[in-house]
């Protein structure tokens, strides 16, 4: 034992002292070009190493020395990518907390050392839910290539399947949902010949069908009630175009649409005369006190000559989640017709504070609009405002809320324009957005070579537990719960 020990110890020693120490280094007064972009930006305590390359230059070796302002350091170096342990980096995070990093660059050339002017990787004293949950899908259109739903250990680079579109033939699996980010309670849709509406709560697993003939379709977007008793669905019926004109690629838009609530205990959809119309009505999400529902509202138009013209208010409508009724008016709160644009995916952060929402030309499926933004409102004055800290000239989509509220995630084409990635930001107490960060690989070039695209991305608290041979069981039978549509 003692001489496998004093073996480690001397293999150690020697890689040590094969590291190229960094003499008379020539100090440029700018910063390093990380890919991903690292500086500058605020992570939580538990985030997995912030992994990086440089490939705006040549170089024989790079070397990184990372110094925490309260104690310990880091120091990697490599002649292709920088990868830390993952122990190290934890430790390093946790003896920094509410401090930050400061990282050193240097690059070595034909026997010549150039270092960079430093910069800070802050640690955030906000703690972040235990992981991700998203769906990963390949390029297509009109046939279901490979897809999955997939979990991921943000304080690692674990990702494991939770449900894979191999296990049942031609389905397409999406729209995924967990209440208050609790995965004990699931929704997940599957599309296809063998289609189901999928709600595990508290370990049992039931297969649902939401089709009833009362409504133009099954159910589509969910959002859980905080209580547990209701999911909100829209039920939309879409049709697909393709454009003709430069960067601009498919267009999803409804040709009907309407809000129903679905009663988990009694097993009803239910809805009012004023979410049943032929207004366009889609996207809900209840606040964090389950008595309003937020939902996204269009003028119909005619799909052939008008598509430009579908545009989305952000509106609400009372709930009452003791009795599962509605309130007797719909109130706009941002209306087209001031802003012009077109608003979708609302979702209230846990504490009440804001709403974020997406925002865009026209439509609804603003995944393939280019200028689509984030906004964010302040739920107690009204006011409204773009996220400049974390939009840019590519689309910026779907987001989520953690917990407590002072991280988000979103989806954005920032990268290369087609790909959609997640990224991570943090708010505090007074609304100050963080610089966001790129979801860490353990290998930095991963998003260079990967073919898959990311999306619809939601915070879990804890691992979620699903037997995947059990949905395709389940699926496969056909057995399905009917759910019944409550009249008004």
């Amino acid at each position: 034992m003692k001489r496998n020990l004093i073996y480690i110890l001397l293999l150690l020693m020697i890689f040590a002292s094969c590291k190229d120490k960094v003499k008379s280094p020539i100090k440029v007064n700018v910063l390093p070009s990380l890919s991903p972009d690292y500086v500058g930006v605020t992570v939580p305590m538990t985030i997995a190493p912030l992994n990086f390359m440089i490939k705006s230059e040549k170089f024989d070796l790079i070397d990184v020395e990372v110094i925490g302002k309260i104690k310990g350091s880091l120091h990697q170096q490599d002649d292709k990518i920088i990868q830390f342990s993952e122990n190290d980096w934890h430790q390093l995070l946790i003896d920094n907390k509410g401090s930050d990093l400061q990282v050193v660059v240097s690059l070595k050339l034909n026997g010549l050392w150039k270092q960079y002017k430093s910069f800070s990787i802050y640690i955030s004293s906000y703690s972040i839910d235990y992981g991700l949950v998203y769906r990963m899908i390949a390029p297509g259109y009109d046939v279901y290539s490979k897809m999955g739903i997939y979990q991921r250990d943000l304080s690692s680079f674990k990702q494991k399947a939770i449900v894979e579109n191999t296990l049942i033939p031609g389905a397409c699996v999406n729209c995924h949902a967990f209440n208050k980010n609790n995965p004990s309670s699931m929704n997940l849709h599957i599309r296809g010949s063998h289609g189901a509406t999928m709600l595990q709560i508290n370990g049992k697993m039931e297969m649902y069908n939401t089709k009833v003939d009362s409504l133009v379709s099954s159910c589509v977007y969910p959002y859980w009630h905080p209580s547990g008793k209701y999911i909100a669905y829209s039920v939309n019926k879409t049709n697909q175009a393709f454009h003709v004109v430069r960067h601009e690629r498919v267009e999803v838009f409804d040709q009907a649409s309407d809000i129903v609530v679905y009663n988990v205990k009694t097993n009803e959809l239910l809805t009012c005369n004023l979410l049943k119309t032929d207004a366009f009505e889609t996207f809900p999400a209840f606040s964090p006190d389950g008595r309003t529902l937020y939902f996204c509202s269009s003028k119909k138009q005619d799909i052939q000559t008008g598509y430009k013209k579908i545009k989305y208010s952000l509106c609400k409508i009372a709930f009452n989640p003791e009795a599962g009724t509605f309130g007797s008016k719909i109130d706009t709160l941002i209306s087209t017709s001031h802003t012009g644009k077109s608003i979708s995916f609302p979702r209230p952060s846990f504490d009440g504070k804001y709403l974020m929402y997406t925002q865009s030309g026209y439509g609804n499926f603003s995944i393939w609009h280019r200028e689509a933004d984030l906004y964010l409102m302040n739920l107690k004055d009204g006011s409204t405002r773009p996220l400049k800290e974390v939009n840019s000239a590519e689309t910026e989509s779907f987001h989520d809320w953690s917990s407590n509220s002072h991280w988000f995630v979103f989806s954005s084409r920032r990268g290369d324009g087609l790909y959609t990635r997640l990224y991570l930001a943090s708010i505090d107490d007074n609304g100050r957005v963080t610089k966001p960060f790129l979801l860490p690989q353990k290998d930095p070039r991963y998003y260079e070579i990967s073919l898959f695209s990311y999306n619809v991305p939601e915070f879990v608290i804890s691992p979620v537990i699903v037997n995947a041979r059990e949905i395709e069981k389940k699926v496969l039978l056909k057995e399905r719960k009917q759910m019944i549509y409550r009249k008004e």
